[in-house]
């Protein structure tokens, strides 16, 4: 019998992981964000840039998970993450670079909690950012593309981070 909202037991859990958006502005890639923030239980959202937009578009696609993701919305990437270097986050940006290493080859630490930085749907981890991180992760790719959607990336880490989390 397939499962539905109202049927399955799947145990609620919190994760010492904050998602940091670096400029990702499209209203249905933001609405997923949530979607999958939600899903992962990831301890809070922020979504920095200059015009980002909680409209009619993200909603449809975040299902109300919204009204249920601890998010905030600012201005500056830059500036939140050095706030949370300062409150000792490990700054992990998901981004392919000539020193990043594959994701399931990293072993994430629970010692302490993770800021794991995505980047603007067409440019990525601002440099100013991957220079300010601890540790650069991309997820190996085997087709023509050398890179993927910044919400079906994010599914991919969040997966395996939490996974090594549990």
């Amino acid at each position: 019998m397939q499962l539905t909202h109202y049927n399955t037991n799947f145990k609620k859990q919190k994760f010492p992981i904050i998602l940091v958006c670096d400029n990702v502005t499209n209203a249905l890639n933001i609405g997923s964000l949530f979607r999958i923030a939600d899903a992962f239980g990831v301890e809070k959202l922020i979504l920095c840039g200059e015009n980002i937009q909680l409209g009619r578009k993200m909603a449809k696609t975040s299902r109300a998970t919204e009204k249920v993701v601890n998010y905030e919305i600012t201005k500056s990437a830059s500036t939140i993450v050095e706030r949370l270097k300062n409150e000792k986050y490990q700054i992990i940006s998901l981004e392919i670079t000539n020193t990043s290493k594959p994701i399931h080859r990293f072993n994430f630490s629970n010692k302490k909690p993770i800021a794991l930085i995505i980047g603007d749907e067409n440019f990525g981890v601002s440099e100013a950012i991957l220079n300010r991180s601890d540790a650069l992760i991309h997820i190996d790719m085997f087709g023509q593309n050398s890179s993927m959607n910044v919400v079906q990336a994010t599914n991919i880490a969040l997966y395996e981070i939490t996974k090594q989390l549990l």
